[in-house]
């Protein structure tokens, strides 16, 4: 299966300003830095990315519980009664999903 990025990437124009570095390694200018995709393989996966999603405001102090953040999808899987409005996330210090933080 041909990844979204690598598609989308040959589907537009190479218009877009490019560093000497990009130009080096290749890379297009269109991508933020770091950017990466996963292919969900099951439920529990699935699960765990939403999970992850809903708790990244909270990791990076833009509120201070999940519930308030008012930007998320959290509010309407509350409403579907998949997550509690008291959840408070996992124990992601444990368990990470994506790149980390450097």
């Amino acid at each position: 299966m041909a990844s979204n990025k690598k598609v989308f990437s040959k589907a537009i124009p190479k218009t877009e300003y490019r560093s000497a570095t990009r130009i080096k390694r290749h890379e297009r200018g269109i991508w933020q830095r770091r950017f990466w995709e996963h292919t969900i393989i099951d439920d529990a996966d699935y699960a765990t990315h939403m999970d992850y999603i809903h708790h990244n405001p909270v990791k990076h102090g833009w509120a201070t519980a999940v519930k308030d953040w008012p930007y998320s999808s959290f509010h309407r899987l509350v409403k579907m009664d998949i997550y509690p409005l008291n959840w408070a996330g996992l124990d992601l210090a444990s368990f990470e999903v994506g790149e980390p933080d450097n």
